[in-house]
């Protein structure tokens, strides 16, 4: 049992673990310059245990006057009020809307006494109620504030992403207590050659007050702060994070390692903040953003978004709970006790629990109808297989299509359900199954890259012509990749069961199962278990009674 995975309770005790919220999630960003096509690209895995993967649809509309339109609270369906609704509202498909304008999130909680449960607007429903407004990053975010001053913040604190084809922004917000309208917030212009990420947990710490370009906050974000009593000092010296999301355990080891997993990969001197990110809030924070020691590729953030501190002292597959198949994965709950000690689980941007993970991608040297597009895949990001989705599109395949399954109703054609199986299956033996799922999600996946090379240039020739037909031919196009993409993982799923049944390996020649040559297979690899879990079960003390008896 390896310390470094570990933690003892003690050390919990001190530093005081908080379970991170059941609602989860990670976002990884990449500015226009920092892209290895110029591309502006944010990445989202949206991780809950109650949230089935689908890919919402919001048609574009013109309404009535004087109609309103109903907010539900987006993690339980909670109707929350009534908001004017829009005389126009633009296509959305997932969290991208047709002008190339993409909003993810993270959520980190923070300061509960901020909570208004009087009101009207939650995260989710400042999410796709701005991607049905708004033509670019700033206008999302001067409509997602406006509808929280006007209509009340519902939700715990947030990190947002929002971002255009040509620029991105960090915003952080939370509420300013019961019966008080609007929000505390700042909102953060991330460098065009920059990276950066969030995972449940603030990260803007001083806030450049004077650089109007690249900052945007609401005129109460330090008042309030003092008016709590957790901040006295002058403005230039405000700290956003310390005052209304102060670091914890769990905020530094869940939370912020995520971000450290994703920057080292850009930035060899990123381990000089190793002692903070294992949970020493003493140490120095790791900043916003970095400016990556090379360009990052479509791939990169694909990778990104399946890490599981694979090369750090972190992995998951270096303590015991990896089992004899080095599952990088655990069970919930992250923590537990043992002869009076606590420990807990690591908790990486792959995970089990996840809903639908995506990389919105804008493209300004191309027109909205074929710029925007959602990588779009379902279930842990480390075994999806991520499916171009353009924001011009007016259906949703019917894999991922709402109403296709649910989370408590199996459907042979959802790809949730179909994802899920497959990823279920590798959980319990990973090593060996992981070798096969990767080749299959590799060429899907590459092979998607370059039918969308293909695709824009057949699209921007249709466009050109009449937008409309550009629209039904990639909305044709995305619906047979995914459906064709989900008939291949079932394929996938339905050959991992027959080759490891009974936790026995069939033998395979030139790509079929070995037979005898009278119609019979012959006798599978009986793999056992490897030489390491041997000697970890002889040595733990409690084998004695399967020894066999020495001659």
């Amino acid at each position: 049992m390896k310390q470094t995975t570990l933690l003892a309770g003690f050390a919990l005790a001190l530093m005081g673990w908080a379970a991170p919220s059941a609602e989860a999630c990670s976002d990884l960003i990449v500015g226009k310059k920092a892209s290895v096509d110029g591309s502006v690209m944010i990445s989202y895995s949206a991780d809950s245990h109650t949230l089935y993967g689908d890919l919402v649809h919001y048609p574009a509309k013109a309404w009535g006057k004087g109609l309103m339109l109903q907010i539900h609270e987006w993690d339980t369906g909670k109707p929350l009020g009534y908001i004017p609704q829009a005389p126009v509202t633009y296509n959305v498909v997932g969290n991208m809307n047709e002008h190339q304008v993409a909003i993810t999130e993270s959520t980190w909680g923070g300061r509960k006494e901020l909570h208004d449960p009087q009101g009207i607007m939650d995260y989710g429903s400042l999410i796709y109620v701005a991607l049905q407004r708004s033509t670019s990053a700033r206008e999302a975010i001067r409509i997602m504030t406006d509808l929280v001053r006007d209509y009340g913040y519902y939700s715990s604190g947030e990190s947002f992403t929002i971002a255009d084809k040509n620029e991105v922004w960090i915003m952080e917000l939370i509420g300013k207590g019961p019966k008080k309208k609007g929000a505390t917030w700042v909102a953060i212009r991330i460098p065009d050659n920059a990276i950066a990420a969030h995972a449940n947990q603030a990260r803007i710490h001083k806030i450049p007050f004077g650089d109007k370009q690249n900052c945007m906050y609401e005129k109460d974000v330090v008042n309030v702060a003092r008016e709590n009593g957790w901040f006295k000092g002058k403005d230039k010296d405000f700290d956003f994070q310390k005052a209304y999301n102060p670091y914890d355990f769990s905020g530094l080891r869940a939370c912020e390692a995520r971000v450290w997993s994703f920057f080292r990969t850009f930035d060899k001197g990123m381990d000089k903040y190793k002692k903070h990110i294992m949970g020493d809030a003493s140490e120095e924070p790791m900043p916003l953003y970095i400016i990556p020691d090379r360009k990052v590729s479509l791939a990169d953030v694909r990778e990104g978004m399946r890490n599981h501190y694979e090369g750090t002292e972190l992995s998951m597959t270096n303590d015991p709970g990896a089992g004899a198949y080095k599952v990088p994965y655990r069970w919930r709950p992250m923590t537990f006790k043992s002869e009076g000690r606590e420990y807990f689980n690591e908790r990486a941007i792959a995970t089990q629990q996840t809903g639908f993970v995506l990389i919105a991608q804008m493209r300004s040297w191309l027109p909205d109808a074929v710029g925007g597009i959602l990588w779009f895949g379902v279930d842990d990001a480390n075994t999806a297989v991520l499916t171009p989705m353009y924001t011009s599109i007016t259906e949703v395949p019917e894999c991922y299509r709402r109403g296709n399954g649910s989370m408590t109703e199996f459907s042979w054609t959802s790809a949730f359900w179909i994802h899920n199986w497959v990823a279920n299956m590798a959980y319990n033996r990973y090593e060996p199954m992981i070798r096969d799922i990767r080749p299959v999600q590799k060429e899907l996946e590459d092979s998607y890259v370059d039918l969308v090379k293909n695709a824009d240039a057949r699209a921007l020739e249709l466009y050109k012509a009449d937008p409309a037909k550009a629209s039904a031919f990639l909305t044709q196009l995305c619906a047979k990749v995914a459906n064709e993409t989900t008939a291949r993982w079932k394929q996938l799923g339905e050959y991992l069961l027959v080759k490891y049944m009974d936790g026995n390996v069939k033998k395979e020649k030139d790509g079929k199962f070995e037979e005898n040559g009278h119609g019979q297979i012959v006798m599978p690899n009986f793999p056992g278990y490897s030489q390491d879990y041997y000697d970890q079960v002889a040595k733990s003390g409690e084998a004695k009674h399967l020894e066999v008896p020495q001659k």
